[in-house]
């Protein structure tokens, strides 16, 4: 069946409403019943109580929960209360962070106009664009938004603009022409499409899609069927607690086995089994990233990049691949003059000299012939015609000014077929009327050529300089607009056959340039071996050469138009998408095809845009990030971030961020792991040697609440580097539990229980088991609190100005030790915690056990960096001395 776009309008209107002028109001209703309201159908929102219960999904939480039970069931309630109280904070915390982030977005809404002017009952009538159906003849002006699709049936110079849905920045010239072979959306020249707005001209078209029909509406269903991915702390996290609570399930019925074999009560000792469970399982882990997390996204909202889903922030940070769109992220979004060509001169628009008789006259000439309006800021017309005026106010030659200076006497307006526009004025006497359309229409028309102010026959190699410099603005994405003139008759009404014998004056090439930042931003995503690719539904001339300027693309090798990739299977676009760096005139689907072939290729993908056609792709990207200022809302609602200033520089921040907020969060996760490590050494110790508990089920809650949370949340606010910029992305199926991750907390945790369950033995030894309990407490905190200032780094920080960075963490260890030393110092807390009055010996003994793992671990990490030096300096001699063996 042939598209609409492959019939003549004739054909069309005969297939949908016959013979008729146009629809009747009682057909209109009945089409309406049939075909529904001119509307996007909204998807289902969670509530609140499914917000709230999502955060209890987490393996790990699952196991603290049985654990809580289990433990209630056997009459340990602070193990109870101390497991519900984490994981609801958390829970709590998780949700207010989602709710806050997800606004009230009516974003495919907003696409559709509020009214649309209509042909029924053979009058012209204004309706609501929901009202809207198929079959019904819309009338167009300029400034008018396009409530469906339909097909074009008059047209009087209609200029659109699209950009939202196909991403090309210039208005797009309409025809009524039929298009006998398959094209793709953006070349359907003849078709108009929901959401866009016209620019200029005026016509109407009949309606051939409504509501979900339309490809406004086929985008808002991908976006339905697209499945938002977890990012890399999500997947992390949740392996993480899955290997995690098999690991610690298994030492518990480990324990519990030895104690039963033993002749142990099997109540006592199933009750230790599961208080070594509670010692061992991070509880506040979930609560600690949440909370990092929220800082990570204050920080972010402060740089102008909103967070809408908070493990965006860490997911930023692990990008491979950033996927971004052209118009409006990369450029400004804006056309702007950049070249003149007048005198036989290229002048960059820098080097203007208004001085200059010819190029005044130029800069005069673009004004007047110019149906465009500036006022206050508010540009009003087609983007080439905006250009120039502009440049006008750049360059203190206000239109307003001009215009009044010298009024329009006479026009022929614009004509797409013609594609010139003349007007006439008087100009120091004598009236000129200027001639302004496309280089090689207006080359057809001109018998003279202005040079040093004297009108010089146009031979032919004028001709040939002009196609050549024509030819080469163009192959650098410019769209050039020529220029010529002649003088007529005072009260001359110009008409067609005024268009020629003119004299040329000059070119004006303009683009929709790249943002001053994203040069330097592109280099700091190479720098940081992230690959950015340009996905653009612009022409592929342009989308090259803003690509070459900002460092994308350095061959044109490297640049492809989507209908390349049509044919294509998933494992041969998953081949090709390594050598492509600029992908021009694509449509969302192809989006979402190369967004997808990345990350099968084991790629954490950003997908950067503003547009409703960017939407589905930054859904099915790993991290999707909209523009806030240009972006449509159809972006924002799929987007994971937002960004308020519309700076691509904004991303490669964002990304800094993200690096740093992982970071952090690993040291927090070590640091916990490696107590916990270490408080499991002691409790297996002491069941294994059929010694008392170490620790009692309220030593574990204060250690839960306090020794734990404070410094792992401290470490997390770790301040920022930059030095994160300097490594590689890592590698997408990487858990957090790597092998030297594991081997240092396997080392650190094996000091602090080594130092725990001395304090034990000795306080057991010399004044019996609370003695001991008391000194293993004490000595697990205080321990626990100084190695906070061990995770800050994988480096050595003892005897540097980073030792002492984070205020946070200098809080929490002060708090900490301060509440330690009071329940272990002031005797009224004594019986609530369950601890022994120690002698003066005793407690030196703990404070030194505590103390001596921060120098020991800091000596080893000195040690270890050097090793570590040595290796690679090795490593970097041997490939040198290989190179230049090469070279011999």
């Amino acid at each position: 069946m042939k598209q609409f776009y492959n019939q003549t309008s004739s054909e069309v209107i005969s297939n949908l409403i016959g013979q008729a002028e146009c629809l009747s109001s009682s057909e209109a209703a009945s089409r309406q019943e049939k075909y529904g309201l001119n509307q996007l159908a909204e998807g289902r929102k969670k509530s609140l109580i499914q917000l709230f219960l999502e955060q209890f999904k987490d393996f790990l939480v699952i196991i603290l929960i049985i654990a809580a039970v289990v433990s209630g069931f056997l009459g340990d309630i602070e193990s109870t209360a101390v497991i519900l109280i984490v994981i609801t904070i958390n829970a709590v915390l998780g949700t207010v962070q989602t709710v806050k982030a997800e606004q009230s977005l009516e974003s495919l809404k907003v696409l559709s106009a509020p009214t649309a002017k209509v042909k029924r009952d053979g009058v012209v009538k204004e309706i609501p664009s929901s009202e809207v159906t198929i079959g019904d003849i819309v009338l167009l002006e300029a400034g008018d938004y396009i409530p469906a699709d339909g097909r074009i049936i008059e047209n009087a110079s209609l200029k659109i603009n699209e950009s939202a849905l196909t991403g090309e920045s210039i208005s797009v010239e309409k025809s009524t022409d039929a298009i006998f072979r398959e094209v793709p959306l953006g070349d359907r020249i003849n078709m108009v499409f929901s959401g866009s707005f016209v620019t200029y001209g005026r016509g109407s078209f009949i309606v051939t899609a409504i509501g979900m029909e339309t490809e406004v509406g086929k985008i808002a269903s991908l976006l339905k069927t697209t499945s938002e991915k977890k990012t890399p702390l999500q997947v992390n996290l949740d392996n993480f607690g899955q290997k995690l609570a098999i690991l610690i399930l298994a030492v518990c019925a480990l324990v519990f086995g030895i104690n039963v074999f033993r002749g142990g009560n099997i109540g006592d000792s199933f009750l230790f089994a599961v208080a070594l469970a509670v010692a061992a399982i991070p509880e506040a882990l979930s609560s600690i990233v949440t909370i990092v997390l929220s800082f990570g996204t204050q920080k972010m909202a402060k740089e102008h990049a909103i967070v809408r889903k908070l493990q965006a922030v860490e997911g930023l940070g692990s990008v491979s691949v950033i996927c971004s769109d052209k118009t409006g992220t990369l450029t400004q979004n804006k056309m702007t003059v950049e070249h003149y060509y007048v005198d036989g001169r290229s002048i960059p628009v820098s080097q203007i000299d208004l001085n200059n008789a010819a190029q005044m006259e130029l800069l005069t000439f673009s004004i007047l012939c110019n149906d465009s309006t500036n006022y206050d800021g508010q540009e009003v017309g087609d983007p080439t015609e905006t250009a120039l005026i502009s440049l006008g106010d750049r360059l203190g030659q206000h239109s307003q000014d001009i215009r009044r200076n010298y009024p329009r006497l006479s026009e022929i307006p614009f004509d797409s077929d013609r594609k010139l526009m003349s007007t006439s004025h008087t100009l120091d006497g004598r009236t000129i009327m200027i001639v302004k359309g496309a280089a090689d229409v207006l080359c057809n028309r001109v018998s003279y050529i202005q040079k040093n102010g004297k009108a010089c026959p146009f031979t032919g190699d004028d001709g040939r300089t002009l196609d050549r410099i024509n030819k080469g603005f163009s192959e650098n994405g410019l769209r050039v607009l020529a220029f010529a003139y002649k003088e007529v008759a005072p009260d001359h009404k110009l008409t067609l056959e005024d268009e020629d014998d003119l004299t040329f004056l000059g070119l004006t090439a303009m683009m929709d340039p790249p943002r001053v930042e994203s040069a330097e931003a592109v280099a700091r995503c190479k720098a940081a071996h992230i690959k950015p690719v340009m996905i653009t539904g612009d022409h592929k001339i342009t989308a090259a050469a803003i690509a070459k300027r900002i460092g994308i693309l350095e061959d044109m090798s490297e640049a492809c138009e989507g209908a390349q990739i049509d044919h294509m299977s998933d494992e041969e676009l998953e081949k090709f998408v390594e050598k492509i760096s600029v992908y021009a005139r694509v449509s969302p689907e192809h989006k979402i095809r190369i967004v997808r072939a990345w990350q099968n290729k084991g790629n954490i993908v950003s997908m950067t845009g503003d547009g409703v056609n960017d939407a589905p792709a930054l859904k099915q990207a790993d991290i999707g990030v909209a523009m806030g200022i240009t972006g449509s809302e159809v972006a924002k609602d799929a987007a994971s971030m937002v960004l308020t200033d519309d700076n691509f520089a904004t991303i490669v921040k964002a990304v800094e961020n993200g690096r740093n907020v992982y970071a952090n969060i690993k040291n927090a996760i070590k640091f916990l792991l490696s107590g916990n490590f270490g408080a499991i050494l002691t409790v297996l110790y002491a069941s294994l040697m059929a010694l008392p508990v170490p620790f009692a089920p309220v030593h574990l809650l204060f250690i839960n609440l306090l020794t734990d949370s404070l410094p792992a949340i401290a470490l997390g606010l770790e301040p920022h580097t930059s030095a994160v910029m300097n490594e590689r992305p890592r590698p997408k199926n990487e858990s957090i539990l790597t092998k030297d991750f594991l081997l240092g907390i396997g080392f650190e945790g094996l000091c602090i229980g080594a130092t725990t369950t001395i304090a034990f033995l000795v306080g057991n030894m010399q004044s019996g088991a609370l003695a001991g309990s008391t000194m293993a407490f004490g000595t697990l905190c205080m321990a626990r609190l100084i190695h906070g200032f061990n995770c800050k780094s994988e480096k050595p920080v003892l005897f540097t100005k980073k030792f002492f960075n984070n205020l946070y963490l200098i809080g929490a260890f002060v708090l900490g030790m301060v509440l330690i030393n009071g329940v272990l110092l002031i005797p009224a807390l004594s019986g609530v915690f369950k601890v022994a009055s120690l002698g003066s010996s005793q407690l030196l003994l703990m404070y030194a056990l505590a103390f001596i793992n921060l120098p020991f671990i800091q000596i080893i990490k000195w040690i270890r960096g050097r090793v570590h030096m040595r290796k690679e300096k090795a490593e970097a001699k041997k490939h040198s001395y290989g190179k230049n063996n090469v070279t011999v």
